[in-house]
């Protein structure tokens, strides 16, 4: 069946269900092979307390016991979703802290530090969504980011390029095709695995 051919009052569990598929999606995906650190950063994990995972950002120079940056977690990671930039400044790393719930977590380098963000699915109590890298803009300014929640009985889609400096949404719209830089941009692993567009 299509979207087009459901009713409007199944509108609400068709997204229900794409979100929840969408926020664990990465379960279904292979497992990276650790691959030899070279220039340009990657992600490896390590456990941390008992439950926790610890996400390493490592390269050449820095292995796991003095990485570019690291930060503990009880939600689980998935390293074969980490993509780096072109210009090696910037990495995307969904973590899912919830069964329906998946974050976006960026590293990015400033200067010669590097910095750990989060990005949720919105701006609500966890509900259920997903916050997911979905391409990077050449230049090393800009990443595109899609997200979708439902949460304190609000519902929102969003198809987003988010400056890399201040993680301030620049642009935004509620069809991927209506932003040129997704158009362009757009990773095709994205593209290929996500239920975002639908």
């Amino acid at each position: 069946m299509q979207r087009s051919e459901l009713a409007e009052d199944d509108l609400a569990s068709y997204n229900e269900a794409a979100m929840r598929v969408n926020a664990s999606r990465w379960a279904a995906a292979p497992a990276a092979a650790a691959a030899p650190a070279g220039a340009r950063p990657a992600v490896v994990t390590q456990p941390g307390q008992p439950g926790e995972t610890c996400v390493l950002l490592v390269d050449a120079r820095h292995d796991a016991s003095n990485p570019l940056a690291r930060r503990c977690t009880y939600a689980l990671v998935w390293p074969q979703s980490a993509s780096v930039n072109r210009e090696g400044t910037a990495v995307a790393l969904a973590v899912q802290p919830l069964e329906a719930w998946r974050e976006l977590w960026l590293f990015r380098r400033q200067g010669k530090q590097w910095s750990i963000d989060v990005l949720p699915p919105a701006s609500l109590q966890p509900g259920t969504g997903y916050a997911e890298f979905a391409g990077w803009v050449p230049g090393g300014q800009q990443v595109l980011v899609a997200r979708e929640a439902r949460g304190e009985g609000r519902y929102r889609r969003s198809y987003e390029v988010v400056s890399l400096e201040s993680l301030a949404t620049q642009r935004q719209a509620s069809e991927p095709g209506a932003l040129g830089p997704f158009q362009r941009w757009q990773d095709p692993g994205w593209k290929r695995m996500s239920v975002a567009v639908r």
